[in-house]
């Protein structure tokens, strides 16, 4: 019988990175002092993920995804997927302010680079004071003024910037221009992709004096001009109860806030499900001849076959729910 599946972290050092797993997340598995991401589901090439628990440790999510099939993802995704899992999950640690970049469509990154695009959603976990992203553009601009702001080298201008707090939530489409800022813990669920379209690296170089590669001539065909009256997404939290955040093609995602057992049905959804543990901590019972907890820090997958939920909490605890509809 498949159970609530957990996977070994995939640790990514960057030149941003900081130690907020070890700090926040009570993290003891990494020692880095600069990791700027922790790859908790993935099914990128190089970096596909491996369970650390139950009968199936050691085997990796494609050979799951081969062996029980829509068990574990649901038929309309398997159908449409085969065993490449969908969305890539992760944690983000930034120390230092990040590039600011742009991801392709999905009919782009197929021309380009016979991949999947990028669209994205991010839940800010922890920021430090004062803390800010970039998304988006302050007004309407346009490939031209694109072009010439980034001759002159003040193309940063042209970009929204907000302080950002606990709890905010941003959804960016493929063609949004973004950058996360200093001292910010995020949640991140995206399309399996890892391409970027670097833009502008604040004139950062690493320890041996060498600047990041920029993508200009491939940024600017997938860019989304038009500027937004609000990037935030907002929402009212329901105590013991789901909170919708996001839904579009490639994902949707909720919120879980309770402090008193709820009973999840998926029997409708056909799909896996992803929680991801922002606070607290958890019971997860599913019927079967054990039950698997969930902390603060940790991901697991509810595989497809899994209709039906049970989740307890030690307290107050949020949740992270993703699945595809």
């Amino acid at each position: 019988m498949l159970y609530p599946l957990k996977f070994n972290h995939i640790y990514k050092d960057k030149i941003w990175g900081g130690n907020r797993f070890a700090e926040l997340l009570g993290r003891n598995d990494g020692n880095s002092s600069s990791c700027g991401e922790s790859w908790e589901i993935s099914a990128v090439q190089d970096s596909i993920s491996v369970v650390s628990n139950g009968y199936l440790k050691g085997n990796n999510l494609q050979e799951l995804i081969e062996i029980y099939m829509d068990e574990i993802v649901g038929q309309k995704v398997y159908e449409k997927f085969g065993v490449e899992f969908p969305l890539l999950i992760k944690f983000i640690d930034s120390n230092d302010v990040l590039s600011v970049q742009v991801h392709p469509d999905d009919i782009t990154a197929k021309e380009r680079h016979k991949a999947y695009g990028k669209t994205e959603m991010w839940y800010v976990m922890d920021a430090d004071k004062g803390g800010n992203i970039i998304v988006g553009f302050e007004s309407n601009s346009s490939k031209q003024e694109f072009r010439e702001y980034i001759k002159n080298q003040t193309f940063q201008n042209l970009l929204h910037s907000e302080v950002v707090r606990k709890g905010d939530v941003f959804f960016l489409p493929a063609g949004r221009v973004h950058a996360i800022g200093k001292g910010l813990l995020i949640a991140e669920i995206q399309q399996t992709s890892d391409i970027t379209y670097r833009i502008f690296d604040w004139n950062r170089v690493d320890d041996r004096g060498k600047s990041r590669e920029l993508h200009i001539d491939l940024a600017e065909d997938v860019i989304d001009y038009e500027a937004h009256n609000d990037y935030k997404l907002h929402y009212l939290p329901k105590e013991n109860a789901t909170t919708d955040l996001v839904s579009c093609d490639y994902f949707t995602t909720n919120l879980i806030q309770f402090s008193m057992p709820v009973v999840k049905d998926y029997y409708s959804i056909d799909s896996f499900v992803i929680y991801m543990c922002l606070e607290g901590s958890a019971t997860i019972d599913f019927g079967g001849d054990y039950e698997e907890q969930i902390v603060k820090g940790e991901t697991v997958l509810i595989p497809a076959a899994l209709h039906e939920v049970k989740l307890t909490p030690n307290g107050e605890t949020k949740l992270l729910e993703v699945y595809i509809r």
